[in-house]
């Protein structure tokens, strides 16, 4: 049954440098300017700018899909094979499941742009009924990922009973199977 209520979308920036001011955000407003031009639903959000420290990354997931409710979390830095990048290390401590498809499609897609793409290590999981998806940190390539694997996230969240995303048809499709 999927909730009929406001979604409230988890943006968390995870960097070192930003979260100390040494330079601005511009992937976590990246990801606020998709989802305003993917949604037509109303939506919340919930943003963070935290270090790359793996407790710290842990307890933030935990407490925006348990306390805050969202249904979405996406995470932005973190993913690459630096030593500090342990993004996708804390996903997988929180979730339940992991969907391993997001991030096999983002990093097909960023192919398509940079061969370093392979050196990606993007993930996804689902913690209660909030879909956790982890992207790049640079703004043009959050906005190439999220189009690749936005079409699957509303469905997805219909099935863990998170809450409905309408899509704006003239900016990005997504699938819905059609009910019997």
């Amino acid at each position: 049954m999927t909730k009929v209520h406001t979604a409230r979308i988890g943006i968390l920036t995870i960097s070192d440098r930003a979260s100390q001011g040494i330079y601005e955000d511009l992937s976590g407003p990246a990801i606020r300017d998709t989802f305003d031009d993917y949604l037509l639903s109303p939506w919340v959000e919930e943003y963070r700018c935290i270090p790359d420290e793996q407790p710290v990354i842990e307890e933030n997931l935990i407490a925006m899909a348990d306390e805050a409710g969202c249904d979405i979390i996406v995470t932005t830095g973190g993913t690459g094979p630096a030593l500090r990048d342990i993004t996708p290390e804390a996903t997988e401590a929180v979730c339940e499941k992991m969907m391993p498809g997001f991030g096999e499609l983002m990093r097909q897609e960023s192919l398509k742009y940079v061969p370093t793409a392979i050196l990606s290590r993007q993930t996804a999981g689902i913690r209660g009924s909030c879909l956790i998806l982890n992207l790049p940190g640079k703004p043009k390539a959050i906005r190439q990922c999220l189009d690749a694997v936005f079409p699957a996230i509303p469905y997805c969240l219909d099935l863990i009973e998170a809450a409905f995303l309408e899509n704006n048809p003239e900016v990005i499709s997504v699938f819905r199977p059609k009910q019997k």
